[in-house]
Order: C-alpha cells, then structure tokens, then sequence
C-alpha cells in the first residue's frame, strides 16, 4: 500500500507541473507545439564515493575502484559522505531551492548485471532540497538571432549513487560490467517542463554547467560522463492537452542533446501528422544515424518497490542565520552559503553595470573563466576604456590565438603587455592596425620585446598632425586623378571613398590617424 501511494504520489507531482506549464508559444511545423523537461545527472566532485571510502579517480582500469560496499558484500553498511551532502546544499543555494532541514533515503529497486545489490540508493518523496529557479539567456553568437531570457523550474535535487557501466560486447555476444562507476555520487536536478527545441535545452545544460563548475560541485565534463542528460519531450496542438511524452536517456553531449531533442520533436509530429499515436517509451539517441531508438516503452508502469532505506538515518540539517535555530551537531546551511562565490549570472550583471560590457561580450567572457581572468587583469588600470580591451581582445588577440591553437591561459602575450598595446591606441600613439601588428609579432612571430619596443623599433607611431597627413593625402589625390573623377560622378559614393582613403592608408604605412585623414579627405572632395 505505501508503495503505490509513494508512486502515485509522485506521478501526480510530475503531472501537475506539467498541467501547469505555460509559456509563450513556439510553434514548429503546422502549428505543433513542442514541450521539453530535462533531468540532468550530475557526478559530485569528491574523492571518494558517496557510501564508502573508495576513490571516485576517472580512467582508472576496470574493477579496480571497486570496494566491499559497490560489490554488495553481505553485512556491508552505507556510510554518508558529508562532502557530497556539502556540495549538494551549495548547489541547492545556487539555484535558490529550499534546502530541507529533514530529507531521507530510499532503496529503487531493478535488476541489472552493473548493479549488485539489486537497488539503487537515493531520495524520492523527500530530497535534498525542492523549489528553485534557473534563469539563462538564449543568444546564438553565430547567427544573432534576438536575444531573450528563459526562466526554467527547479523541482527538486536530490542525492543519489550511481550504477556501475555495461558494455556490450557484440562481436562475442556478450555484456562487460565495470564496477569502477557504482557508488558515484550524483545530484539528480528535475526541471519541470519550459524548453521548446534542442537549441534551448542546450543553453539551459551550459547554464547549469556553467553554475556547477563555478561554485565546484561537479566539473561537468560530459565526454567523461561526469554529466547526463535525460529529455522529456512531447508535442501537441495550441489549446490542446499536453501530448504523450517519451523520455531519451543519458545524453552525454551537447551536440547529441541538441540533435536528439529536435529529432525526437519532428519524429512525433510525423507520427500525429500521418494518424499514429505516441507511445510513452524510454528512448536512447544513436549518434551515427542522429536517430532516437525505442529502449523500453512505459505503458506499464515499472515497479521499483521503493522502501525507506533501513541503514540510513534521514538526514537532518540546520541554518544557524535563523534566530529560533538551535545547533543540533548537524550540517550548517550558514557555513555552506558562506563560501558561495559570485554566480555567472551575477558576474554578467556586473560586467554589464560596471564595465560598461554588452550582454553578448558579457556572455562570452563568463563562458570562459579564463578569458574572464585575462580581461580583469587588463582593466586593473582604471582608466582603460572596457569598449576598447573588448574589442581587442575578443576581436583581435583571439583571432591570433585561434591561429596557432592557443588558450587565452597559453597566450605568449601576457595580460600586462596586453594592457600596454590598449594604452598605445587609446591614447593615440598606435592605430588598431598597428595593434594588429605588434599582437603578430608577439603571438605568431614570437617577438620578445614589449609592445611599445616594438613600436618604436618598427617606427610605427600614429602620425595625427594635420599639416603631415595633409601632404600625404594631397600626393596620393594626385596620384589617383581618374579615380577621383569617378567618385565626383557617383552617385554610390561610400565604396570610391573607401577604397581612396585605404589607399592613403597604404601610403602612410599605416600610421596615419583614418578619422583625421577621412575629414581632410571629405574637405577636399566635397561631400
């Protein structure tokens, strides 16, 4: 009886946040509405394992991190690693959930080769922590749609143990179990359904990766496994009931996220369009043929025969920040939230207030911590002009780098010589070529020397005086009589000036100042 009240208790939870679900709609083919919810796995960056003492190291030999406890010995105990209890309160109050004073274990039990003991160890009616909130921004940096904001419910995250790893040998038609993965703490983080297609579930993962990695829960290292994606996704008609949703397990990548969720969308629509009907079914993604597969379907509900966990006490927690709390010995909320670091949707907000740094340059100096670095340490001198140190750095220093395929971390130009390069051109010694220039020689060329050596070596000096650039132009127009004509004949005269003031450009080796020289040119010709 307590188990089918715990199961049907927790359908109705699952079924209410979807009946409630709204957002404004995004229609795909012939008015289809797509809704997708993910559940996301995400491994616990701790030594050792969430029941016992054995080493959590990735890439170690098969079976070789294996103790008495994941092999499910007889008289073997669970013993509560608060480390993970720890990052799972900070990641809690990174999402803003409640943390719950008072949360439980459970045993789900099913029966495969990689789990010994026959049941999984982890939190169902009662987690971790529930109600929390996660925010992104949607931005391509490719194609520059619009950008616009999502806003994504947290239901619940909740402690559990992972399983060992199958693999399927075909060619000797057998199955290989590594053990070295059961007993790997994990965080299981539901988030109610509110994404429309692959493009938004992506971002969504890459924000939650991005808060993990930053607050030190989970390095979020997908091809490791140390992060996993499950989709739910359905489709159905506007003002019509939400459609039969079929879930796509352990997606262990950003690009086979994307593929499968859009995928999964476009094979139901083909089946509702052509009279068929869905079925609610657990569905793996192949990445050869980009092609969701039918794994197991769901129409009959699968007993998991959940039980408390009898060798676990619940576990219980304080908040030494409420006045009626009363120390207890437990865990402190407090000392957790204490070591909470900024968040990246804060450092983006501050860049923006305090730098002046648009959302778009924001974003990509937050996706990369240590391009984020690099640009603190290049505006350490205040008077540096943030438009300027973005420009470049995001536009130029990264070009060259990508070049050479070099990390900002690796970059032969330090952040001080840098900074020297945007002090040159922003006070009008250098023009932005110049800078391009000297960025050359230092990162492709592997010149030794400082930025303004290298500038007074090369003579390379911005020429601003009016009556030198006047000369220049008035050679080079002189030089150029047909061209000149042609230009006071067009009526498209943008693309004739351009090319007049580049070659004007060439004749002062690039040192002359283009927004002087473009205002004697425009008195000269006229307008």
């Amino acid at each position: 009886m307590r188990i089918q009240t715990r199961l049907y208790t927790k359908c109705q939870n699952l079924l209410r946040h979807y009946s409630n679900f709204q957002y404004k709609p995004h229609l795909v083919r012939d008015h289809w509405e797509p809704v997708v919810g993910l559940e996301i796995h995400a491994q616990i960056s701790s030594a050792t394992k969430l029941f016992s003492r054995v080493s959590t190291r990735y890439g170690a030999p098969p079976n070789t991190q294996v103790g008495i406890f994941e092999s499910a010995h007889p008289g073997t105990l669970p013993v509560l690693n608060r480390r993970c209890v720890e990052a799972g309160v900070k990641t809690a109050l990174a999402f803003g959930c409640t943390v719950n004073k008072w949360s439980a274990f459970d045993r789900k039990h099913y029966f495969y080769p990689d789990l010994p003991a026959g049941y999984q160890i982890t939190q169902l009616d009662y987690p971790l922590a529930s109600n929390g909130k996660l925010e992104f921004v949607m931005y391509d940096l490719s194609r520059r749609k619009q950008t616009y904001r999502r806003s994504i419910e947290l239901i619940q995250i909740q402690l559990e143990e992972d399983s060992g790893k199958s693999i399927h040998d075909k060619d000797n038609n057998r199955v290989l179990v590594d053990l070295n993965r059961a007993g790997q703490p994990l965080m299981e983080l539901v988030f109610a359904p509110g994404l429309h297609n692959g493009e938004e579930a992506v971002a969504m993962v890459k924000e939650v990766a991005l808060i993990l990695t930053r607050i030190g829960t989970c390095n979020c290292r997908m091809h490791e496994g140390s992060l996993r994606v499950d989709a739910n996704i359905s489709v159905h008609r506007p003002d019509e009931p939400l459609g039969t949703r079929t879930e796509v397990k352990n997606l262990n990548s950003i690009r086979s996220l994307s593929k499968a969720v859009d995928f999964e969308i476009q094979r139901q629509i083909n089946i509702l369009e052509s009279g068929g009907r869905i079925i609610n079914e657990t569905r793996s993604f192949d990445t050869l043929s980009n092609e969701t597969i039918s794994m197991r379907d769901k129409e009959v509900t699968q007993d998991y025969r959940f039980m408390p966990e009898p060798n676990l006490l619940p576990l219980r927690l304080h908040d030494s920040l409420e006045p009626t709390c009363q120390y207890d010995g437990s865990l402190d909320i407090n000392d957790v939230r204490a070591t909470m670091p900024e968040l990246p949707e804060a450092t983006r907000q501050r860049l923006m207030s305090d730098y002046e740094v648009t959302l778009e340059n924001a974003i990509l100096l937050v996706n990369n911590g240590d391009l984020l670095d690099y640009y603190m340490a290049a505006m350490a001198v205040s008077n540096r002009s943030s438009r300027l140190v973005c420009n470049l750095l995001l536009n130029n220093l990264m070009g060259f780098l990508n070049s050479i395929n070099a990390d900002i971390k690796d970059s032969p130009l330090s952040a001080s010589a840098f900074g020297e390069i945007v002090d040159l051109q922003q006070s009008g010694q250098i023009s932005n070529t110049v800078s391009n220039l000297v960025m050359n020689a230092i990162c492709i060329e592997g010149d030794l020397r400082a930025p303004t050596q290298i500038v007074i070596d090369n003579n390379w000096f911005q020429l601003s005086a009016e009556d030198a650039l006047e000369e220049i132009v008035d050679k080079v127009l002189s030089e150029n009589g047909q061209l000149i004509e042609k230009y006071k004949k067009s009526k498209k005269k943008k693309k004739l000036f351009n090319v007049i003031v580049q070659r004007i450009k060439d004749a002062s080796e690039n040192r002359a100042n283009m927004k002087i020289i473009s205002d004697i040119v425009l008195k000269k010709l006229g307008s």
